[in-house]
């Protein structure tokens, strides 16, 4: 299987690239804060279903897509702090894009689980 060739993939990527241009607007007092973090959470995410799909078996490839998910909850704690320092007012793209990552993670885990 080809990580490329998939839409939990695919739809990760488009969240790094909106996180990227999110965080682009953060006060430059953060550049080693918040910014750093949730940008190396929204890379994780993308980077583990790929090297979970490198993978030789299903029960590593789980084991990386925990951690994408565990990715995606960190990720998603970093946007809710911004929203509280005032860093973003009304971003729903994210959102959005977060709320439909999860889902595809946790169904894409849930099939791996179930062919096992």
């Amino acid at each position: 299987m080809d990580h490329k060739d998939l839409d939990v993939w695919k739809k990760s990527m488009d969240l790094v690239e909106s996180v990227y241009k999110l965080t682009q607007q953060f006060p430059e007092a953060e550049k080693f804060g918040l910014i750093s973090q949730m940008r190396r959470s929204a890379v994780s995410i993308p980077s583990n279903i790929a090297e979970g799909t490198a993978r030789k078996g299903d029960k590593e490839l789980l084991q990386f897509l925990y951690i994408a998910i565990g990715s995606v909850a960190e990720l998603e704690t970093q946007y809710l702090i911004a929203i509280r320092l005032g860093f973003i007012s009304n971003h729903t793209l994210v959102e959005q894009q977060l709320t439909e990552v999860k889902k595809l993670l946790l169904g894409f885990k849930n099939y791996i689980d179930r062919k096992k």
